[in-house]
């Protein structure tokens, strides 16, 4: 089986994946300087925490997905019930990261925030931000090349 003629949602899982990969990586790396490590850590500690929350991002999206799927999706996604599982996976990995975010700096110390960072009730604004605009700019990038497959093939 080509892409070409792969099932059309594991052809939206495959860029959702790779679009959420890449925007998290570009965002973890450039809201480094928000947390303490930056300016504390030393090389490989920063470079572990990167590919470490890279990671973690790319288990928290396709988790979100899976479930959000689970809940609202049907045999016809991504054509069908689209906005439905964008809205309720962007919910959860905004829940998720809120929750973590919470946990790591005020329960367990598993990381600190450098002064620069906004917060609301203790609560990192960047990371929330990143669990608003990453997955939904990697949906946007999955239906606008869904509809471009689909005119290209006549569908």
């Amino acid at each position: 089986m080509t892409a070409a003629t792969a099932p059309t949602w594991l052809q939206a899982l495959r860029t959702y994946l790779l679009g959420v990969t890449l925007m998290h990586a570009v965002w973890e790396f450039v809201q480094l300087p928000l947390y303490a490590i930056w300016s504390t850590g030393t090389g490989p500690a920063i470079a572990y925490a990167l590919l470490h929350c890279t990671a973690g991002d790319l288990l928290i999206a396709a988790s979100a997905l899976l479930a959000s799927l689970l809940v609202a999706g049907n045999g016809q996604w991504p054509r069908s019930r689209f906005g439905t599982v964008a809205v309720i996976t962007i919910v959860l990995g905004i829940g998720f990261t809120i929750y973590s975010e919470w946990r790591n700096t005020t329960v367990t110390g598993a990381w600190t925030y450098a002064p620069g960072m906004p917060t609301v009730f203790g609560i990192g604004l960047s990371p929330v931000a990143q669990w608003l605009f990453v997955p939904g700019l990697a949906l946007w990038w999955v239906r606008r090349r869904l509809l471009s497959l689909e005119v290209a093939h006549g569908r």
